[in-house]
């Protein structure tokens, strides 16, 4: 990510990001050359990210001890250079916002695995919940045998909200007339980049 400190988010900024959104791109070398997963997280206690993929995904034998990047993609828009109304030296641009988390994966045991999966549901189901407690046992262990359960324990968090924080609150306004109700004008167009908004019922 590019560390520009115009649009550079804080730790806590960037985790309130990925705990809104709960869902990223896990990238990892292999063997045979980076793999990536596509996965739900959840915070942990301590700070990690747990998350889960398929025991048959190319990426489950290598993870544990690994480096890897968790990135979450959040909305995102091309800016044409005439909406700035400020003459024809301007170029276009695109306006995102992303956060990345570096770290080393770890392995969770079966129950830390069972306690991602529910914080999930808890986080995410409409009511009346459903819950790992509903399925019939058999068909339970069947669906944990078959998933293998991970915590990245970060070690860098990069954020960017690349909002237009370098252009004046004019432009910054036109910017906003001209992309009308994109997703993007819920992250905001201003000079500090926005505390991202927190789900319903955020991740134990």
């Amino acid at each position: 990510m590019h560390p520009d400190p115009a649009f550079r988010w804080d730790e806590a900024q960037a985790r309130a990001f990925v705990a809104a959104e709960g869902f990223g791109a896990l990238f990892a070398t292999t063997p045979d050359g980076p793999r990536v997963a596509h996965v739900p997280v959840v915070a942990s206690a301590y700070g990690g990210l747990r998350f889960h993929i398929a025991r048959a995904n190319a990426l489950t034998a290598h993870l544990v001890g690994a480096t890897a990047l968790f990135v979450v993609q959040g909305p995102h828009a091309y800016i044409s250079p005439q909406w700035y109304a400020d003459g024809p030296d301007q170029v276009p641009t695109w306006n995102y916002v992303a956060v990345e988390v570096e770290g080393i994966v770890h392995p969770i045991d079966r129950a830390a695995l069972r306690e991602q999966i529910d914080s999930l549901a808890l986080a995410y189901e409409p009511e009346p919940q459903w819950s790992v407690d509903a399925m019939d046992p058999i068909k339970a262990e069947a669906m944990f045998d078959a998933i293998v359960g991970f915590e990245l324990v970060p070690t860098a968090w990069r954020g960017t909200a690349k909002l237009g924080q370098n252009k004046s609150p004019a432009i910054r306004e036109r910017v906003a007339a001209a992309l009308g109700d994109h997703p993007l004008l819920r992250s905001g167009i201003g000079a500090t980049p926005p505390a991202p908004a927190q789900p319903s019922r955020p991740p134990a």
